[in-house]
């Protein structure tokens, strides 16, 4: 497949433009390898989450600790590796193959370089980890996984950047049957090194963060190998990769990334923080939000591939020159978002506990999370028009007024709501969980108001 522009389209007359139907198929023939991608890291999580609490609680609590920790940084890493997307689909655009080789080149040591203060900032952190006042058991058996999982951040964030830079040259195939293969590659090092299978000794806890770093390395290895080999990318990717680099290569990057992590930034830490809130109120309230997070995040996957297939086309036609097609584009990608979240919000209102009790089998919590549920389906199709509202205006290099809109819908709007709401006046995690919508909402009006007044110039 080749790309949908070319040079030669870079003066076609406003008549040729592909319709509002091509332009859909054409972001959904994108969106759908990206959406698989998203629901197989989901996976990854959930096997790792059952393989380890099969070992026990307190490393159940280890690792659940861990991630945790790891998460920011890796939110950051998300947006700021996002950039690479957007420059090298600009670069596609205006079929300039040196321009996103340079793109790819600056992101990748990027990366690494991100994956090394992580791994030292967790080195350092490790002695005042009973400062979180977790249980002192499961503070005890964290460092090694913590460590393990802080080193296997490097070749993650690496093979980040090499499919963000596949996925911008509309080429996100391969990149997703690699990392399908690398998550069933983990599984199966994680019944090897858990349990101890095969000969091999029974590590626990400390296999499994062993089994996370190898299946990362493998990913990306397979990934830099197809990326050198491939006849249809070789052409934009980097033939010397230990090259000087430039000052300018690294602003450009960081000049689309910096505010693209602080907008996730705002957003995860106000969820974490609800979290924290809902935790003050009980057991109960926590686990039920737990289990109503968890399947209003899976459901959340399918907006956020097709607001990653938007960054693209957007910074591609961006590229082109054909600025005339954005509207479309963003129309199509807003349907996509409407169509699916009005089946989750279905989904979600009417099987709620159903859906609460695959979970768990406390009575209590099932009740307490199909409320949560009810309260999720009615943001739901919000949630799905402010990802990919933000998508299209990355893609068109509009990212520090987004941040800002988060940070006014989420911390200033949704958190003090919430607090009011959910701990003041007694509505519980409900209360909360309302406020959070109403965050979304405001947030999804102004983001959708700025991308369509944008995407228009």
């Amino acid at each position: 497949m080749h790309s949908t522009l070319s040079p030669q389209t870079h003066s076609s007359s406003k008549h040729s433009w592909p319709s509002f139907g091509q332009e859909c198929r054409s972001t959904l023939k994108l969106a759908l390898p990206l959406v698989s991608g998203q629901l197989s890291q989901m996976l990854m999580g959930v096997a790792d989450t059952v393989m380890i609490g099969s070992v026990g609680v307190v490393s159940l609590g280890a690792s659940t600790f861990s991630n945790t920790l790891l998460a920011v940084p890796f939110v950051v890493g998300i947006g700021l590796l996002s950039s690479v997307s957007v420059r090298v689909s600009q670069a596609h655009g205006a079929a300039d193959p040196e321009e996103a080789r340079s793109a790819v080149r600056h992101g990748t040591w990027l990366a690494l370089s991100l994956g090394l203060l992580v791994v030292l900032g967790t080195s350092l952190l490790i002695p005042f980890l009973p400062l979180f006042q977790q249980p002192a058991e499961v503070v005890a058996r964290a460092p090694v996984y913590l460590l393990t999982c802080a080193i296997s951040l490097i070749p993650a964030l690496i093979t980040m950047v090499w499919k963000n830079h596949a996925d911008a040259l509309n080429r996100p195939w391969i990149p997703f049957w690699i990392l399908l293969g690398s998550v069933v590659f983990n599984v199966l090092l994680n019944w090897l090194w858990i349990h101890g299978k095969m000969g091999f000794p029974a590590l626990g806890l400390e296999g499994a963060g062993y089994a996370t770093l190898t299946a990362r390395i493998a990913g990306a290895a397979a990934l830099f190998v197809w990326l050198n080999k491939s006849q249809i990318v070789r052409e934009w990717t980097p033939i010397k990769w230990m090259v000087r680099c430039q000052k300018s290569g690294f602003t450009s990057l960081l000049q689309i990334g910096v505010p693209a992590s602080f907008h996730l930034l705002a957003e995860v830490t106000a969820f974490v923080t609800a979290s924290l809130m809902i935790g003050s109120l009980g057991v109960i309230p926590l686990a039920a939000h737990q289990v109503a997070i968890t399947c209003i995040g899976t459901a959340f996957m399918v907006p956020l591939g097709v607001a990653m297939a938007t960054t693209v086309r957007v910074g591609e036609i961006v590229g082109a020159q054909q600025r005339e097609r954005l509207h479309r584009v963003l129309a199509g990608s807003w349907l996509f978002a409407v169509l699916f979240m009005s089946v989750s919000m279905t989904v979600f209102f009417i099987f709620g506990q159903p859906l609460a009790a695959l979970f768990v089998n406390d009575a209590g919590v099932i009740q307490a999370a199909a409320a949560l549920l009810l309260v999720g389906s009615l943001f739901q199709l919000f949630d799905g028009l402010q990802v990919v509202s933000a998508a299209a205006l990355r893609g068109v290099d509009d990212v520090k007024v987004p941040a800002w809109i988060a940070v006014l819908s989420y911390w200033a709007i949704a958190l003090p709501l919430g607090w009011v709401l959910g701990l003041q006046m007694s509505w519980g995690a409900t209360g909360i969980w309302a406020a959070l919508a109403v965050g979304l909402a405001l947030a999804a009006v102004l983001l959708m108001w700025r991308a369509w007044r944008l995407l228009g110039k």
